[in-house]
């Protein structure tokens, strides 16, 4: 009765109702927000982390003198056979001048491989992930990122001149090696760094193009089993390799990315969860002037032989229904919010500090009843003051006030 229709003294009888409607909305502000909150940081997170495995695998098996692998056809079957691993590719990257025109050159990192990444085939926004011709005389495709086709002025179908000025292990070469391409398809990532770096080809073009033996790789992409650490996987590949072979987790080749994706996972939600806390204070505010207007109620309810203990529970449930009415209208927001955002993409942002162009939503029911529980504990203790307050109320002197 107090929740629903909490009334004040005749001169301001409805302010008491807003003072609590605006308790409950508080929670609920608080409810919404930190639900969001983590949701948006678990998607960023997952985001961030799924275009650098898309690009990077899992574990990298490389030379630590940073030369080419020998007995790559060998290398290859013992990795595969590794546990843990459900994938491994052969990779051959070196950097090199990729020409549209005499004025239109830039500088670019050319990827070999049988096959371009599935991460970065679900990005094309034109064209085909082949890197293979479909006619036999056609010249082989090149895919390369939207960044760079939008600075050298390309797009699919136009012709490219790739031009190797060093020689395997990026020792310097006599003269450059040329080769022409044809941009067979255009992807986008929001990874600025990729998508106007790096540039996929067939492994035999690049391998011929960068003068590397036939049995010869730079490195190795493997992919490890849902669940697997990569940094235990990279260890355990580490016992059976042979130098100069070392593997290197994805954690470790772009650590400083790792780590500004763990600085946000760890503040956000801290200083979020702040306004929960806020929300839940106000509450014994609201509670405290429900109690001074229902002074005599309390009086008169004593007078009757209502205990301390029974009084001090009206408040308390009053707390937690507070509490209650604002997780409920707090988590439906959440979800209503969360379904637009995904839809829609109501809030932009910058690709190019972001790597993305929409926030990310990522929610997990997990979130739902932990927020609910903290929440309701917060409000549960806010009330316990009030509470206090209301079982001490003497009778005679709340029947007598005036």
């Amino acid at each position: 009765r107090y929740l629903r229709g909490a009334e004040g003294k005749a001169e301001g009888r409805r302010f008491l109702r807003l003072v609590t409607w605006i308790a409950i909305s508080g929670v609920a502000v608080g409810v919404a927000a930190l639900i969001l909150a983590l949701a948006v940081v678990r998607g960023f997170s997952g985001e961030i982390k799924n275009k650098i495995t898309g690009f990077a695998a899992h574990v990298q098996v490389q030379s630590i003198r940073d030369e080419p692998l020998e007995d790559a056809a060998a290398l290859g079957v013992l990795l595969a056979a590794q546990e843990g691993v459900v994938r491994s590719e052969p990779i051959i990257q070196e950097f090199i001048l990729l020409r549209r025109s005499q004025r239109d050159i830039d500088g670019v990192s050319l990827w070999g491989s049988e096959e371009v990444p599935p991460y970065v085939a679900k990005s094309l926004v034109s064209g085909s992930a082949a890197l293979r011709p479909m006619v036999d005389s056609a010249a082989f495709p090149v895919v390369i990122g939207a960044e760079l086709a939008r600075n050298l002025g390309l797009e699919v179908g136009k012709r490219v001149t790739a031009f190797s000025v060093q020689g395997a292990g990026g020792g310097m070469s006599q003269a450059p090696n040329v080769a022409s391409f044809v941009v067979g398809g255009i992807y986008e990532t929001s990874l600025a760094d990729f998508d106007a770096l790096q540039v996929f080809v067939d492994i035999d073009q690049a391998r011929d193009l960068l003068d590397y033996g036939p049995d010869q790789v730079t490195r190795f992409d493997l992919h490890v089993a849902p669940g697997v650490e990569y940094a235990q996987a990279a260890d355990r590949l580490d016992e059976v390799l042979d130098f100069p072979a070392i593997a290197r987790p994805v954690t470790d080749i772009y650590r400083s990315l790792y780590a500004w994706v763990g600085l946000q996972e760890s503040i956000i939600p801290l200083i979020i969860s702040i306004i929960v806390f806020v929300a839940a204070v106000n509450i014994i505010g609201t509670l405290l002037m429900i109690i001074l207007e229902k002074n005599r109620e309390m009086g008169i309810l004593a007078s009757m032989g209502a205990t301390g203990k029974s009084r001090r529970q009206i408040f308390l449930r009053l707390g937690l229904l507070i509490g209650l009415s604002g997780v409920m209208i707090g988590e439906t927001a959440a979800l209503i919010l969360a379904w637009a955002q995904a839809r829609f993409g109501i809030i932009p942002l910058p690709a190019e500090a972001y790597y993305m162009s929409t926030a990310p939503i990522d929610l997990s029911a997990l979130d739902f009843v932990i927020v609910a529980g903290f929440t309701l504990l917060l409000c549960a203790l806010s009330s316990w003051i009030p509470a206090r307050y209301a079982g001490r109320v003497q009778p005679i002197q709340a029947i007598t006030i005036r």
